[in-house]
């Protein structure tokens, strides 16, 4: 990536177009967010409900004001610890954040993203570019730029290309807007780093308003069914679809490969939490693709590492 596509697409960005670009958890499919006609063309293309909010990227915490009226202590403390990184803030709105970009409520949703393209491309920007995930609405979400491409082919004006992200599920999101911190969504920062920052036990999140990105039951799906299986019964319940005819897909974290059929795709991601999540969408991607009637998927860990990724994969099982 260098410094002239940083130039076009912050160009194509300030004229209304859409970019998708890396941030350090997946990709995003961006619009200039104070831009009521671009943030319409963004919600087409992903078919996106109207009444779903977006999260606005920002360069720096001195843009926050111009977004969001209230800033708690809570916040601050947050913000301090985890920014630039994969966190967002639900925070009152302003004027400025528009109907558009918050699905209608009273608050916001803001983030700072770490990852080096994402940085340069807001700074040459110089404001907020509103980016939900560069996939259609409720699919898996893109980690790659050609998952990107795979997406939405000619309905998106320029993607950044900044290689795989490095986390691979979205971020953390916390309400702050209106007393005690609430988690809506785990990611990579967990409960307990927040927890930590703050100083105070968190609420763990509702689905009730604020409505935040990522929050439907139903969400980060491939079109091949999804069943969640405990480890035990894996191998046993993958033999008896074969049985039947079927051709199946697997994705196990524990248990390798147990015997070769080319109607079995098995995929073994890796046994620790970030390594997992990592690979999960891409994977996902991958056996979406291979023409499977079911996806089988080893039940992670109840443990709270795995907390993010037992979030996507309940949602992605719908």
């Amino acid at each position: 990536m260098n410094n002239q596509d940083i130039a076009q697409a912050a160009a194509i960005l300030k004229r209304g177009g859409l970019v998708a670009f890396p941030t350090e958890t997946v990709y995003g499919l961006g619009a200039a967010a104070d831009n009521p006609a671009a943030v319409k063309r963004l919600y087409l293309a992903k078919g996106r409900p109207l009444d779903h909010p977006v999260i606005v990227h920002l360069a720096a915490a001195a843009q926050v004001p111009q977004w969001a009226r209230e800033v708690p202590e809570a916040a601050r403390k947050l913000a301090a610890a985890f920014w630039p990184g994969p966190l967002t803030l639900i925070l009152k709105r302003t004027p400025r954040a528009g109907d558009d970009i918050t699905g209608s409520q009273d608050t916001v949703g803001l983030r700072i993203p770490v990852h080096p393209v994402a940085r340069a491309l807001l700074e040459a920007f110089g404001d907020g570019i509103a980016a939900p995930s560069a996939n259609r609405f409720g699919h898996v979400s893109a980690t790659t730029a050609e998952h990107v491409r795979e997406e939405f082919g000619g309905n998106v004006d320029f993607v950044l290309d900044g290689g795989p992200c490095e986390v691979g599920i979205e971020s953390t999101i916390i309400d702050v807007s209106s007393g005690r911190p609430i988690l809506l969504r785990p990611g990579r920062i967990s409960a307990q780093d927040v927890e930590r920052a703050l100083g105070a036990p968190l609420v763990v999140g509702t689905n009730t308003p604020p409505r935040a990105p990522g929050m439907l039951a139903a969400h980060y799906a491939p079109h091949t069914p999804i069943a969640l299986v405990p480890a035990a019964a894996l191998y046993d319940r993958a033999m008896d679809l074969l049985r039947r005819g079927q051709r199946v897909a697997v994705l196990a974290h524990s248990m390798p490969l147990p015997t070769l059929d080319e109607q079995l795709v098995w995929i073994l991601l890796p046994g620790d939490a970030a390594g997992y999540a990592h690979d999960l969408y891409a994977n996902l991607r991958r056996l979406d693709q291979a023409q499977c009637s079911v996806i089988l998927i080893e039940q992670p860990p109840i443990t709270s590492e795995w907390a993010a990724v037992r979030d996507r994969l309940a949602r992605a099982s719908g």
